[in-house]
């Protein structure tokens, strides 16, 4: 007969014997992400961040036009 597994809860000690908490130890490997996954996911996010940010602040100032033709006629740039 085989023996019963029980199953380790989330704030169970970890069964490796670090004593931390088991989702602070093993859980992240136990669902498959790795610690190089989790730094190449943050990595992805702030190169996202960085390059949205930088789209945000490189537009036209303020009060300024960069491109189009001023109509007067209408009011506005065309």
């Amino acid at each position: 007969m085989a023996a019963k597994t029980e199953r380790v809860g989330r704030n169970d000690p970890c069964p490796c014997g670090s004593g931390k908490k088991y989702k602070r130890c093993h859980q992240s490997m136990a669902q498959g992400v790795t610690p190089l996954q989790r730094i190449l996911y943050a990595a992805i996010a702030a190169a996202l961040v960085g390059g949205l940010y930088l789209a945000i602040s490189s537009g036209v100032e303020p009060g300024t036009r960069s491109t189009g033709v001023w109509s007067a006629e209408h009011g506005h740039y065309h």
